[in-house]
């Protein structure tokens, strides 16, 4: 079983609606299934009742809707990083020839906010920053809330965020924390096959989109966000995801992935309860690795409900992923320079707390072999 930090487990029930009957897209059919998607996507965002943002889903990986986004961000960017998927973000910013400033903070840790606003404050004005919400790499949190509070000081300046660990597994409120572009794919706390990603546009960000000049087809954003507004995509989606993803979605909202006693809820209740489950399983994990005296690589307030990203002190990591497999569970080693450093849990999507148990006894066992096997 997939204990990775994505692609994370996929329930049967999903993989069966991959096996559907192909469709037309251009058909009521396809129509009918992005209509179910629509509504939830304002749950997962967590819109305001009123709001105005723009939710829609497009073919694409995650890396190909973070290039989408920046058509519409301007010149001259400003780029937090503090893993590798955020500086992949500045990457791509300078390839696509933006003016980009980088603030970098050490792997495990989140970029000082009063850095951010004396940056703002001095280099600006900038047209956009970037943040990674939740930073598979390194299992840390930038909390939107601070980035928010940071931001209504500089409110010309557009805010972009990689929610890919984030969105279903902890509140996104794209409007309370005054984000414009945020962007998913669906392999990991959403529970369903890479293939296609989910978006959220403010309309201001959908304005100053559609004053750029010559932004391409394929990742236009105004030409698949219209598109999934008309029903009506730009090109032949991935239609099994599609299916998958309304399910899912459906499933959510209906309080059927939850715990017994919780699936009486129905709708933003429901996806709270999603939530609760995701940080009371961060909380067992944490507890867990303090029972072997390791320690989470972020502090507390900055740790991803969905991704532990744990030092691992006197713990062979090879050993123990290669142990775990046998026991018939995969986890995850550290990524790039913290690979045999540090390993992951990826505790999160469809997976439940007795499911964490069992993960967790496992390590139990091949911790406790490994010492015994430990030449004295």
């Amino acid at each position: 079983m997939l204990w990775i930090p994505g692609p994370t487990q996929v329930r049967p029930e999903l993989l069966q609606e991959m096996a559907r009957p192909a469709i037309g897209h251009r058909t009521k059919a396809m129509t009918d299934v992005i209509e179910r998607i629509h509504p939830h996507l304002r749950f997962a965002f967590g819109l305001d009742e009123n709001s105005t943002a723009h939710p829609a889903v497009h073919s694409t990986s995650a890396t190909g809707m973070m290039e989408a986004g920046l058509i519409g961000a301007g010149q001259k960017i400003l780029c937090l990083v503090n893993g590798a998927f955020s500086k992949r973000w500045a990457d791509i910013a300078k390839a696509l020839g933006k003016d980009v400033t980088v603030l970098e903070a050490e792997w495990g840790q989140v970029v000082s906010m009063e850095l951010l606003d004396q940056t703002l404050t001095e280099q600006g004005p900038f047209d956009s920053i970037t943040y990674v919400m939740s930073e598979t790499s390194t299992g840390t949190l930038t909390p939107p809330e601070d980035i928010a509070a940071v931001m209504a000081k500089h409110p010309d300046t557009l805010v972009f965020t990689d929610v890919v660990s984030a969105i279903a597994g902890r509140p996104i409120d794209f409007d309370k924390n005054g984000i414009d572009f945020a962007f998913a794919g669906v392999q990991k706390a959403f529970a369903l096959p890479p293939g296609v990603a989910v978006v959220c546009a403010s309309d201001r960000y959908m304005e100053k989109a559609k004053t750029v000049p010559n932004r391409g087809f394929y990742l236009d954003p105004i030409n698949f966000i219209e598109g999934h507004e008309k029903r009506k995509t730009p090109i032949t989606p991935a239609i099994p995801h599609y299916f998958a993803l309304a399910k899912q979605l459906e499933d959510i909202s209906a309080g059927k992935t939850l715990r017994t006693a919780d699936q009486h809820l129905e709708g933003a209740e429901a996806w709270a309860a999603r939530f609760a489950k995701h940080s009371r399983m961060q909380a067992r994990t944490i507890d867990w690795a303090k029972g072997h005296g390791l320690t989470l690589l972020p502090e507390l307030r900055q740790a991803s409900p969905c991704v532990a990203c744990i030092n691992s002190g006197n713990v062979d990591v090879p050993a123990l992923i290669a142990g775990l497999k046998e026991e018939g569970f995969i986890l995850g080693n550290g990524y790039g320079k913290l690979k045999n450093i540090t390993f992951r849990i990826g505790h999160m999507g469809d997976h439940t707390e007795e499911g964490l148990e069992d993960l967790l006894a496992a390590a139990d066992r091949v911790l406790a072999k490994s010492e015994a096997n430990s030449p004295a």
